[in-house]
């Protein structure tokens, strides 16, 4: 059976981490879906396809996970339209994986089975963002590798300039 698993990644964190170790121990691969693939320098979005596809290589290749794929699936903006755009780019899995309500509705709509993910309470890439713009405690809730690769990139800088926060020496 084929998972697919689709998310923003905004930046990867460690409930991604965990919910494609729990669809591995379901499934015999996972489809990893970068979603809004063509999105970055925006506040929801600040990081590039690449940088989010680097992040999630890193720490998979680190904890050993294996069997996966990593897909990029731009935005359409047409919720109708969107599944059967995600089903063109790609046509074969069996089941998805998602804690986003709007992504569970629409695919239900179209009679795919849905394995819901319980989100974690204060684990989420919004969260993440916004404690690296007011300057909060945030690596302990990435995987090691992804805090190395923000850090490097200067990610950091990058939410807080987006965001138009002056930037202190």
């Amino acid at each position: 059976m084929i998972a697919l698993f689709i998310g923003r990644f905004q930046p990867f964190h460690k409930a991604h981490l965990s919910d494609i170790k729990l669809a591995l121990k379901e499934c015999s691969k996972v489809i990893i879906a970068i979603g809004s693939s063509q999105e970055s320098g925006t506040k929801d979005n600040p990081f590039t396809y690449e940088e989010r596809k680097e992040m999630i290589y890193n720490t998979l290749k680190a904890h050993k996970v294996m069997d996966y794929d990593i897909v990029p699936v731009p935005d359409i903006n047409d919720d109708k339209k969107w599944v059967s755009h995600v089903k063109k780019i790609i046509p074969d899995f069996d089941v998805a994986y998602t804690g986003n309500k709007l992504t569970q509705k629409l695919f239900k709509e179209k009679g795919i089975k849905i394995n819901k993910i319980e989100l974690i309470p204060h684990i989420s890439a919004t969260e993440i963002r916004k404690r690296i713009l007011h300057g909060n405690e945030w690596a302990g809730i990435v995987p090691e590798d992804v805090a190395e690769y923000i850090r490097k990139i200067n990610g950091e800088e990058r939410i807080k300039r987006i965001n138009g926060e002056r930037l202190l020496d």
